[in-house]
């Protein structure tokens, strides 16, 4: 379902992927986010999305007065405060799609499911 918005010159439709796309932009953009994951059907191993793919990592749903409600998927580096990482990646998320994007956030749920450890 896609984000439709009318204005006086005609109607404005933001689809599921350019929100998505926005929302995993924004919170890779984080400190001590890695990246975006997916959990794969078949095994149930995670994987770390590349950067053309930060919309797999993201589930948008738009509720029926136009607000959404984003779920995220990130994997954090080692040692950083995962609580703090997740506060952090909800606001800057909800900033950005508010602020680019003309939405109304209604809630983000930030799902962290790895860690990465260098060396």
């Amino acid at each position: 379902m896609s984000v439709v918005m009318n204005n006086e010159q005609g109607n404005i439709t933001i689809t599921n992927h350019v929100l998505a796309k926005t929302a995993g932009i924004a919170a890779t953009s984080c400190y001590g986010v890695v990246g975006m994951a997916v959990k794969t059907v078949k095994d149930g191993i995670v994987h770390l999305l590349k950067k053309e793919s930060l919309s797999k990592g993201v589930e948008v749903t738009v509720n029926e007065d136009r607000s959404v409600d984003v779920k995220l998927h990130i994997i954090v580096e080692y040692g950083t405060n995962i609580p703090a990482i997740g506060d952090i990646v909800a606001k800057t998320v909800t900033y950005n799609m508010e602020s680019s994007l003309g939405v109304n956030v209604n809630s983000v749920s930030v799902t962290v499911e790895g860690i990465r450890v260098d060396g």
